[in-house]
Formats: structure tokens, C-alpha cells, sequence
């Protein structure tokens, strides 16, 4: 029986599967803790490779922060917003689409490192940008004036962070405190 001849990746896929090793060891360990051997070993390809398509882990890093600000765009813009939706049936919208994000465990996570490691000023200079583009989105498909969009965004990253401690979610460990304030919200979008 013949070997069946291996397809190779192209440039473009092989790239994407380093962003999406990328994605996981950073979720996992974090932008300092992360090093760019891991990120190869969980690619399959060798660690001077992710160096020569990404140049540096800072600019890999930033590159998976645009993939994950560029995921929650998407969700946002792919929500189910009637035409004639009101301000608050639209944020509801939103909100669901949401959940699709916070699902994804991994996503949060990322948002949330890249908040950590904004001090860094290339990071934050991109993680300032585009949490901005985000807000602005929030206000853009849903009328929402500054407070609405505020409270949204406000109550977007205490999810992320309940999700990223586990509390919310998928696989939700059940505490007191955590399903408090997930049966206020919930009760609160009674009307979603």
C-alpha cells in the first residue's frame, strides 16, 4: 500500500495555527509567563518558525489580541438586532451574542491578560485601541448612549471575569456570591 503524500500547509494556514497555539499557551500561562518554545511545541513546528512569522512574542501577543478583540466585533456585528429594535432590545442582543464569546473560555482569558499586561506599552497602546473600538461598536449598533454602553461594557467584563474564574459559564463551579449576581442579572434582562 502506497503513503498516502502529505498535503503541505501554506503560509496563511500555517500562520493560523500558530495564532491558535498561541491563543491556548497564552490563555493558559499568561503574556510574561508564555514562552515561544510552548507556543511551537503546541503548533508542531519549530520555535525559530513562529519567530520568523511573528517576529517577536510581543508581537504575537498583540497579534492574538486582535484575533480575540476581532472574535468579539464579529459576535457583536453577527447579532440578531431587529430593525426595529429599541436601545435596550438591541444591548439584550448583544448580550446574547455575548455568550457565544464567553463559551470560548480560552477568549476571556486573553482579554484579560491583555488587560494585565497593558503596562507594556506596545500591548497597551493595542489593547487600549481596540477595548475603544469595542465600546464604540456597543454604542454604534445598539443607540446606546454613554451610560447604557458603559453599563454594558461594565457588566461584558465582570462575565469575562466570572467566566475566567470559572464561576460563570461552561463547567460553572456553583458559589454563593457568583449566582447571586448571575440571578440579578439574569433577572435584570427579564425583558431580554
Amino acid at each position: 500500500m502506497a503513503d498516502t503524500p502529505r498535503t503541505r500547509m501554506t503560509a496563511a494556514e500555517r500562520s493560523t495555527q500558530v495564532l491558535t497555539a498561541a491563543v491556548q499557551a497564552f490563555a493558559e500561562s499568561g503574556y510574561a509567563a508564555t514562552k515561544t518554545d510552548e507556543i511551537a511545541r503546541l503548533a508542531g513546528v519549530s520555535q525559530p518558525y513562529v519567530i520568523r512569522l511573528f517576529g517577536t512574542k510581543q508581537q504575537l501577543f498583540i497579534a492574538v489580541l486582535h484575533e480575540v478583540c476581532g472574535r468579539i466585533e464579529e459576535v457583536f456585528r453577527s447579532a440578531e438586532i431587529a430593525p426595529d429594535a429599541d436601545t435596550a432590545q438591541a444591548l439584550c442582543a448583544l448580550g446574547r451574542s455575548f455568550d457565544v464569546f464567553l463559551q470560548q473560555r480560552e477568549l476571556p482569558l486573553i482579554l484579560l491578560h491583555g488587560a494585565a499586561a497593558s503596562a507594556d506599552p506596545a500591548v497597551g497602546e493595542h489593547m487600549r485601541e481596540r477595548y475603544g473600538r469595542i465600546y464604540r461598536l456597543i454604542g454604534e449598533l445598539t443607540g446606546a448612549d454613554t451610560t447604557q454602553a458603559r453599563q454594558f461594557a461594565g457588566t461584558g467584563m465582570l462575565l469575562t471575569i466570572m467566566t475566567a474564574m470559572q464561576v460563570a459559564g461552561a463547567d460553572a463551579i456553583t458559589l454563593p456570591w457568583a449566582t447571586e449576581i448571575l440571578t440579578d442579572l439574569h433577572d435584570g434582562d427579564a425583558d431580554c
